[in-house]
């Protein structure tokens, strides 16, 4: 028997881990008769029988899953190379991945990379807006903005600050509404809360202020949604304060409510610390970043400092 092409493993990972055609295809961007036929090609170099059909979709047979773990380490494998390989790349041109927050993506980025194309127009940037974490060892991304503590093994970071948070509404819903002199007031407002995510219940139980889930008016758990509510005078809401001082119509709750801070991180893998573009773009991110968490306005920061970053 010849080596195995990574390709077909590649894909026969993937239909293991999705359970079906389709969910391996959405999960590496394949099409399904793609992997259809990298799986009978497979089969045919091994002689065996990888997957039997159900009614939950394709069920790994006895001798695929005896080769699911030396599959995974070739996979790490591969992704550890190419991760080094990118790292000693020193050309300013090629394309950079960036993930981060809805909320930062959407309402603090823009302008950043507005400025970063203007100073680097040959780097390319690609950007996820998820709330989820990517993995950046398996390289989903080259960068992340967090907002929590990194505590992936092998990532450098650098914490760039803190960003408060706060209750605000619109002054015209506070007119209508009053406003809210103590804890107790907001059980007679309409809150604007989360769906799924119970992070608000909870916080607001740390302030002695119990609320069920139906007390909140209004429920959803995508960032930018909430951010649009709060800014149509839909009620009451949790924001950033940095994004909130923007809008002067906005005012904050003062109702003896210290809702604290959120960290502000920006993390790479390990590997590509020393590859010239994501590092040029992740300095720039830290001196935009960096003065707008200290008041300053994005696309504003004077001069790139080079940073260095910790090893978590």
């Amino acid at each position: 028997m010849h080596s195995l092409d990574w390709t077909l493993l590649r894909s026969f990972l993937a239909v293991v881990e999705g359970g079906s055609l389709s969910a391996a295809a959405k999960g590496i961007g394949a099409t399904q008769p793609t992997l259809s036929r990298h799986i009978r090609e497979l089969e045919t170099a091994l002689g065996v029988i990888l997957f039997t059909r159900s009614a939950q979709g394709l069920d790994p047979t006895k001798a695929a899953l005896t080769l699911v773990d030396d599959a995974r380490a070739m996979g790490a494998a591969a992704e550890a190379l190419a991760l080094k390989a990118q790292g000693r790349s020193q050309q300013l041109f090629g394309t950079v991945r960036i993930t981060a927050s809805v909320i930062v993506a959407n309402l603090m980025l823009p302008p950043i990379l507005a400025a970063l194309r203007q100073a680097e127009p040959t780097i390319q940037i690609e950007i996820v807006a998820s709330d989820t974490n990517q993995n950046l060892l398996r390289r989903d991304a080259d960068i992340a903005i967090r907002m929590t503590d990194p505590t992936q093994n092998a990532l450098i970071a650098r914490k760039l600050g803190d960003t408060p948070i706060g209750l605000f509404a619109t002054r015209s819903y506070f007119d209508r509404r009053g406003r809210v002199t103590s804890k107790g007031d907001l059980r007679h407002h309409d809150l604007i809360g989360l769906d799924r995510n119970d992070f608000l219940i909870r916080g607001f139980a740390g302030h002695d202020i119990q609320l069920t889930r139906e007390e909140f008016a209004l429920r959803t758990d995508d960032g930018m949604l909430t951010w649009n509510l709060l800014l149509a005078g839909a009620g009451i809401g949790i924001g950033q304060v940095v994004l909130a001082r923007r809008h002067p119509e906005l005012e904050q709750v003062d109702a003896g409510l210290k809702l604290g801070a959120l960290p502000v991180w920006l993390v790479m893998s390990e590997e590509v610390r020393t590859n010239a573009r994501i590092r040029r773009v992740a300095d720039f991110l830290v001196a935009e970043l960096t003065d707008i968490l200290h008041g300053g306005r994005p696309g504003q920061a004077e001069g790139v400092a080079e940073i260095t970053l910790q090893r978590q």
